[in-house]
């Protein structure tokens, strides 16, 4: 059994209610944005001389353009690794950040992205006739291989999405742990609902609500102007906010970075606690020497740890019970189960926006029965599909709780590999192996 620390009963509580509010906000909101869908059905032949406008998404990238694309990936992710395990250079990082900013954001317009490439990959295992693009595979591969050899170097200087969070860093503050823990369940929990309304074919939530797409293609929606303006206004305070507290990306990138090779660490040699790195990471990702006699755990500790940990099978079935028991309420954005809803169960809820849809579906081949039966086919995959998400989020949750009263002794500064985004900020603050610093290793009986 792990060694247990003392956690406040306060600090827990507030953990439950917050993650329950978060819980209630995606069960609520996400199935709410039915009825702001566009285009659910294939646009009607018009025979009146109308003209499709003119989009703000990219075109097609040719083949052998997409090609090289994944190859300027592979170079900044390899340049990147080289950067911070050997040359440990954090000033290059920034401008290989910066160079992968204006290339895969601003030139190539946020896509092809491993983020929205979560969906693909869900719709390819679980779809029916979905033919997945190797280029898209491989962008979503590619950075978790490298992952597993070297950290978040993805996040590091790939990723336009955290790159143009990192600009805005100005002035940083901390967030109390209790409330990091919380909202750090938040891209687990994004991640799951994403899984499921891709891999029923319902619509792509990762796309659909990308905060910075708008701002790369220099067009977006009022609402996902304000959105993203809103998250770089937050990151002047709250470092890289999407990164941190949503993006489903970033919390499969944090498990295959726990369990990396190498990794990015403070210093190149024996840590001499200097403590001047203390306040170097504006994400929290340092983990500081802990004193093991003020942290010894009590036997109410170790109750509790045992109730948790016994908790987490009832969380599981509860939680798979809970929301595939809400199938009904989450399959609601589906094009056809919206539709049938609106049909046969309440017909009086028609708005003027639907009447395309509807005379778009009325002049197709497709019956009522058949759309009815369609509907019913996807409602049975929200209810087995929410069996899987519900018991996910039952373990998560219980997980998160076992986690608040589990100790690791630590004598040292040292990275969470998890939170750590290989940024490299904090290897300029390290003295060690600098001679012309003040603290430098042959000091480093006077100042540890």
């Amino acid at each position: 059994m792990p060694e247990i620390i003392k956690t406040a009963g306060d600090s827990i509580r507030k953990n439950i209610f917050l993650l329950t509010g978060i819980l209630l906000l995606l069960l609520f909101i996400v199935p709410g944005s039915a009825s702001a869908q566009q285009q659910r059905f294939p646009m009607p032949e018009f025979q009146t001389g109308y003209e499709l406008p003119d989009t703000d998404r990219p075109e097609p990238r040719a083949p052998g353009m997409e090609i090289f694309d994944l190859a300027v990936l592979v170079l900044v992710l390899a340049f990147t690794t080289w950067l911070v395990l050997k040359r440990r250079s954090r000033k290059l990082v920034f401008w290989t950040s910066v160079f992968a900013l204006l290339y895969f954001g601003f030139y190539r317009n946020g896509c092809i992205c491993p983020i929205g490439g979560v969906q693909n990959v869900s719709l390819a295992l679980f779809g029916d006739g979905y033919i997945l693009s190797l280029t898209v595979l491989a962008f979503f591969v590619i950075p978790l291989f490298v992952t597993l050899f070297a950290g978040r170097i993805f996040c590091a200087s790939a990723c336009p999405l955290g790159v143009i969070q990192d600009l805005v860093i100005i002035k940083p503050v901390k967030l109390p742990q209790w409330l990091q823990r919380t909202l750090g369940l938040i891209p687990f929990i994004f991640l799951g609902f994403a899984v499921l309304y891709a891999a029923t074919g319902t619509t792509f939530i990762i796309c659909r609500y990308d905060p910075f797409v708008g701002i790369f293609r220099m067009g977006a929606s009022f609402s996902m102007a304000i959105l993203g303006v809103s998250f770089l206004a937050a990151g002047i305070f709250v470092a890289r906010p999407y990164c941190r507290f949503l993006c489903p990306y970033g919390a499969i990138l944090r498990v295959f970075s726990i369990f990396s090779s190498r990794h990015m660490s403070i210093t190149p040699e024996e840590c001499i606690n200097c403590k001047l790195c203390e306040d170097s990471c504006p994400f929290d990702a340092i983990d500081y020497p802990n004193d093991e006699k003020k942290n010894r755990a009590t036997k109410a500790d170790y109750r509790r740890f045992v109730f948790y940990s016994a908790a987490i099978p009832v969380l599981i079935i509860a939680g798979a019970l809970a929301v595939s028991g809400s199938y009904k309420l989450l399959s609601k954005v589906h094009p056809d189960v919206y539709l049938a809803n609106l049909l046969v169960e309440d017909p009086g809820m028609m708005y003027e926006s639907d009447m395309t849809e509807i005379e778009t579906f009325m002049a197709s081949d497709r019956t009522l029965e058949m759309l009815v039966a369609d509907a019913t086919e996807v409602q049975s995959r929200f209810r087995r599909g929410g069996y899987y998400l519900g018991g996910f989020l039952g373990l998560l949750i219980g997980l998160s709780l076992t986690q608040q009263v589990t100790f690791r002794k630590r004598t040292i500064y040292e990275v969470n590999r998890g939170s750590c985004y290989s940024c490299g900020r904090c290897m300029e603050y390290c003295p060690v192996g600098k001679p012309d610093h003040p603290y430098h290793k042959e000091d480093n009986n006077n100042h540890s």
